[in-house]
């Protein structure tokens, strides 16, 4: 299952983590993702698509 919006196709983003002492790790940015029913059919879609969305309708 990917994170990613059915919608505009964004997907996670990668990032440094930073400890207190400065060291770097990777880690990611995951989309604030919602499953949501449109037009029938069950589609992930991240939560800025869903607020543009509201604003058309």
């Amino acid at each position: 299952m990917s994170r990613r919006c059915d919608v505009c196709g964004k997907g996670p983003l990668s990032s440094a983590s930073r400890s207190h002492s400065n060291i770097k790790s990777k880690r990611r940015l995951y989309l604030n993702l919602q499953v949501k029913r449109i037009e029938g059919k069950r589609k992930k879609v991240c939560a800025n698509c869903l607020k543009t969305m509201s604003k058309t309708t």
